[in-house]
């Protein structure tokens, strides 16, 4: 399949590359040496690895079926990369919210066929202009072909490859329309990005409906129904288990608390940023990461400091 880029699409990659350390590559050009790892969960399910979101990837005798989709100039790798795997159709495309890392491949797979479904909130937010804070760009809304057809509000389950698979809705989290996925008897949850595992601090888009503290609610949530074994593919970083999360909630909440007490005696966010509360966990690849403590610390100013 030749991917269409539509403009729109070809805009995003291009801003995201110049912009966001969620990619390594320089600009478009780099785009061919971008390659796409796939990682054997379970019996039936893996994780792909490229440029943006981690991708979950269900097959079976139904067909495939994704977990997000990274970005448009990828589809032709991804699709390589899939068929490697299984050779069925890709039936279902699932969306844990709406940022472009993560949907930016709808339009392209969605012309080849597949559903597309999400919560109601991702297509709310793919059908209007965003202002994208993080990187100071306007991001243009997504073209029909691309939304979701499917949407729910809660929860939806899929009876799919044998299994039943089951998304949930967790709200105002890292955005306004974040869902974890659970497959229930693999014992593997993919987490969109209500988990960064990386050595940097986590990015709460408040803009869109995302709090600190629903964020850390979600992850709680999501730890209360996974075990030990569990294995969690997460929004971005390797593959993962229960005491990685666990200990990366711990360390966002104790920033949480930090800011709270700062803002509880009166500090402005200047004076929070100067009392440093983020930095026992800097280490150098925290300072690098597209999320600068200073950045975490507007993001908790912008949520936090709104109630007092």
């Amino acid at each position: 399949m030749k991917p269409k880029l539509s403009q729109h699409i070809c805009f995003l990659f291009l801003l995201i590359l110049a912009q966001s350390s969620f990619l390594t590559a320089a600009d478009e050009g780099d785009e061919p040496e971008i390659k796409i790892t796939t990682i054997r969960v379970e019996e039936g399910i893996y994780m792909l690895v490229g440029q943006g979101g981690n991708i979950g990837v269900c097959v079976g005798k139904d067909g495939v079926f994704i977990i997000d989709d990274q970005y448009a100039p990828l589809t032709d790798k991804i699709l390589a990369a899939i068929a490697e795997i299984n050779d069925g159709p890709i039936r279902f495309i699932f969306n844990t919210h709406w940022h472009h890392d993560h949907v930016g491949g709808n339009e392209n797979l969605s012309q080849a066929g597949a559903v597309i479904v999400a919560h109601h909130n991702v297509r709310k937010r793919m059908s209007v202009d965003n202002f994208y804070e993080i990187i100071n760009q306007s991001i243009p809304a997504f073209p029909e072909i691309a939304l979701p057809v499917v949407t729910f509000s809660d929860d939806v389950v899929f009876h799919f490859n044998d299994m039943e698979i089951k998304a949930v809705h967790l709200p105002n989290s890292h955005t306004d329309g974040d869902a974890v996925v659970y497959f229930k008897s693999a014992n593997v949850v993919h987490t969109g990005d209500l988990y960064f595992n990386v050595s940097g601090h986590p990015f709460i888009d408040t803009k869109t409906g995302g709090t600190i503290d629903g964020f850390i609610n979600a992850v709680h949530q999501i730890l209360a129904e996974i075990d030990d074994d569990t294995k969690i593919i997460p929004g971005h970083g390797s593959l993962s288990n229960k005491a990685e999360l666990a200990a990366f909630v711990n360390r966002v909440e104790i920033i949480r608390d930090r800011v709270k007490a700062l803002i509880a005696e009166g500090k402005n966010l200047e004076e929070i940023i100067a009392a440093n509360p983020t930095g026992d966990f800097d280490t150098p690849e925290y300072l690098n990461w597209f999320i600068t403590p200073k950045k975490f610390l507007t993001i908790l100013w912008d949520d936090l400091g709104k109630e007092e």
